[in-house]
């Protein structure tokens, strides 16, 4: 069964810093394009930060210089390190994988798998 399971959420302060982990199972994260989306209250789901299948890498505007992802192969494991936050980043975190679209459209939510996601909260 291929599952995607987040973790890592939490309420920090702003400047405050966060690590989210995404776990694979059943999917070879070294063979799939991944990704990190977030949703905010009152607002659309966005592409936060994306690893495509080639090494290509995105990170939405308002993140750069803040967050970066990264994968342990090893693990399984997809990574979203968050610092320097701020209360605009308080939305849920999910996490996806296997996209086998445009790149476009795999950042406009075009992903196969799931996670239930985790609470990302940053309060001034």
């Amino acid at each position: 069964q291929k599952k995607v399971v987040e973790s890592g959420g939490g309420s920090v302060h702003s400047g405050g810093e966060l690590r989210l982990s995404c776990a694979l199972s059943g999917i070879d994260i070294s063979d799939v394009s991944v990704a990190w989306f977030r949703r905010a209250p009152g607002k659309e789901r966005e592409a936060v930060a994306g690893l495509r299948r080639d090494g290509t890498t995105f990170n939405t505007d308002s993140v750069k210089g803040r967050f970066a992802i990264s994968k342990d192969n090893a693990k399984n494991t997809l990574y979203l390190q968050m610092t320097s936050l701020k209360p605009e980043d308080t939305a849920m975190y999910y996490c996806a994988a296997v996209c086998q679209s445009t790149w476009q459209a795999c950042l406009a939510g075009n992903f196969n798998h799931w996670g239930q996601g985790t609470q990302v909260t940053v309060s001034s």
